[in-house]
């Protein structure tokens, strides 16, 4: 079973020697533009892997001089594979803790509950799963008073002094570059200190923490910045744009992280979906003259000389790309009329009004094949309206184009309704039952929900069955209402809720043989022609990612039977990225009056509609940044002097991965 397929997707072949040059002349070569170590891996395992082997072998080196050894850690999700390595050394390679020290870098404050914190957290994720002493585990205390709050925070700096300093610190790359939620403006001078957090600082933290009090206490920048090593980890697309500022730009106030060019032994870890902004990756022809260009890579530079000159595509000159380090692409091509006729008929070739395939026409160039028609399409949902959210236009065109379109809701979604939705809904039910029945089990049941919601529940405590049942149903029921509008048939709507994400609280489950096992079955029971599913891995709360890996270990399982050979798998994004153009394969063009039906499609997820919990950084409502994006798209093509649309969905094709 391989539950991490999505990690393996390349949609850029980026040689070995941009990410890991094979000498210090190289590397300074192509990183001359970043100013603090990055060392990248191709996937978040072997990157997690490498920082696990080197701290392991100075644990065993002090160990050997028997001497104690002194570590930094956090409690988020970007330190869990380095933490699942290390158990794995401690049961398999006889790995002791035994001389190890733990200082947490933050706790939130005030608790009200011990298992809601960073330090229960991590014990859950690794200290309680290996030999470490819990002598030897030292955290801000989340319980303390306010009076005793600074002799606590000066008490904690002399503790560390005391064990000797911290040999190194590990942490994941936080909100707006902060480190241990030393955020935007912290004093570089700041020592253990209480942090007040804002807003977007506690809905980040929500991803991984059950409940999120309005501050922590933290090692301040000077405490960091006084460990004799130090490693930032970032992982997955959602960290690039962070890596990039961090790595590239100069010293910041309003990046924290940036304190760390000053540090001499501080590394900054990362795998090839973090690294994407990065010069040498995305623009690797400012930094060698030797790039291996493939299509995507000439269009990604075509693109960018199109915005820096302001010229559309057919417009550029020889001039133009001499000036702008493109020179070798004249070498190759002879000529900047032959590269832009290139990429043009290439751009010009991904849009199709046809999504589906157009029946009974030429499809040489078209991204979808003409036979069969009418095709058996799954649509694969996370959450019950990324569906109509990321392509709810090419979702009512493949209805209106007569395909047999199914729709399958990996999630209920349950933790995204609000109490006062279920609540709102559970007096209609009342009401209604008080009027047409004279059973008093529902009634009852009703008001039993409502006396929880509104007097019984506490914070941070995991969903009740009947609650997440209400809250499921409301999801589940928007979601048809949603499909019905769309053209979609009732007994094509397929509700999964794969086992993983039914926990009733923030935290999900690891995915599983359970979820998978249900995919597969509805793959084989359709035996589909077309698959769409969610691309969309900068999602915060990282179910797309989970529901992506789960539908691509169901085809690896499945890509040898005749039919999945012959079915094609498209990848949507929309709610909280858009595909860039040296990746889009397929572009549909939106009317006016799609995009008013897109909307109102999105509208009918009214639980959804301006309280989900779970937006992101991005204050839109998810029917505007969908819009935006899919005008964004449109005006792109229009700026390369391709056809005007007012919007357009794009799609990116998965090929499964043959070993």
């Amino acid at each position: 079973m391989k539950t991490n397929l999505s990690s393996k997707i390349t949609l850029t072949n980026i040689p070995k020697r941009f990410y890991q040059p094979e000498n210090a002349y190289e590397h300074s070569v192509l990183a001359r533009f970043e100013k603090i170590p990055v060392f990248i891996y191709s996937q978040v395992e072997e990157g997690s892997l490498a920082v696990a082997r080197e701290i392991a072998k100075q644990i065993r080196d002090r160990q050997t001089a028997s001497k104690p050894y002194v570590l930094a850690l956090s409690g988020g999700r970007s330190l869990r594979g380095v933490f699942n390595e290390w158990i794995r050394m401690y049961r398999e390679e006889a790995l002791s803790f035994k001389n190890v020290t733990v200082f947490l870098i933050y706790e939130f404050y005030p608790l009200t509950t011990a298992d809601t914190g960073s330090l229960a957290r991590l014990k859950a994720d690794f200290l309680n799963r290996v030999d470490i002493d819990p002598a030897h585990v030292h955290s801000p205390d989340g319980f303390m008073s306010e009076e005793s709050l600074y002799d606590f925070c000066s008490g904690y700096d002399r503790q560390i002094e005391e064990a000797g300093g911290i040999d190194c610190l590990i942490s994941g790359i936080g909100h707006s570059g902060s480190v241990g939620f030393n955020g935007p403006g912290s004093a570089i001078s700041s020592r253990t200190h209480l942090v007040m957090l804002d807003n977007k600082s506690r809905k980040k933290a929500a991803r991984s923490f059950n409940q999120v009090p309005s501050g922590t206490v933290a090692m301040g920048l000077a405490t960091i910045l006084g460990a004799r090593n130090i490693r930032l980890l970032a992982w997955g697309e959602g960290k690039s744009s962070d890596v990039r500022r961090l790595a590239e730009d100069g010293l910041n106030g309003s990046l924290p992280a940036a304190s760390l060019h000053s540090h001499s032994h501080a590394k900054v870890i990362i795998d090839l979906q973090a690294a994407c902004e990065l010069t040498r990756i995305s623009h690797p022809w400012l930094v060698s003259t030797h790039c291996e260009w493939d299509n995507k890579l000439i269009r990604r530079a075509i693109v960018w000389l199109c915005r820096l000159t302001g010229k559309p595509i057919l417009k550029l000159t020889n001039k133009d790309y001499i000036e702008h380090e493109l020179g070798e692409l004249i070498t190759l091509y002879g000529s900047a009329y032959n590269v832009n006729i290139k990429i043009f008929n290439d751009i010009q070739h991904t849009i199709s009004g046809w999504p589906g395939g157009k029946p009974n026409a030429d499809d040489a160039n078209r991204p979808e094949r003409a036979t069969p028609f009418p095709k058996k399409v799954i649509v694969f949902s996370p959450h019950p309206d990324d569906d109509v959210i990321s392509m709810g236009g090419t979702f009512r065109r493949l209805c209106d184009q007569r395909h047999e379109v199914h729709v399958a809701y990996q999630t209920s979604g349950n933790i995204a309704v609000s109490d006062e939705d279920v609540i709102r809904y559970c007096e209609y039910l009342r009401d209604v039952c008080s009027r047409y029945t004279a059973d008093e089990t529902v009634r009852r049941k009703a008001e039993e929900i409502i006396r929880f919601l509104r007097y019984g529940k506490k914070t941070g405590e995991p969903e009740q069955p009947d609650v997440l049942f209400m809250k499921g149903t409301i999801r589940r029921e928007e979601a048809r209402t949603a499909c019905r509008f769309s053209g979609v048939r009732d007994e094509n709507v397929h509700f999964l809720d794969l086992p993983f994400y039914e926990t009733g609280v923030i935290k999900k489950n690891d995915l599983s043989e359970a979820d998978i096992d249900i995919i597969r079955k509805l793959l084989t029971d359709i035996r589909p022609d077309q698959m769409f599913v969610a691309g969309d891995l900068a999602d915060p709360h990282g179910t797309h990612k989970v529901c992506l890996d789960a539908v691509l270990a169901a085809v690896d399982d499945l890509k040898d039977e005749a039919w999945m050979k012959n079915c094609r798998i498209w990848m949507y994004r929309g709610a909280w990225a858009e595909w860039e153009m040296d990746h889009i394969e397929m572009a549909v063009p939106i009317s006016p009056e799609e995009l008013r039906f897109k909307r109102n499609a999105i509208l009918k997820h009214q639980s959804q509609a301006e309280s989900a919990p779970f937006m992101g950084d991005d204050e839109r409502l998810f029917w505007q940044r969908a819009e935006d994006r899919n005008r964004a798209t449109a005006e792109l093509y229009q700026q390369l002097g391709l056809a005007s649309y007012e919007a357009i969905e794009a799609f990116v094709q998965y090929i499964p991965i043959r070993d």
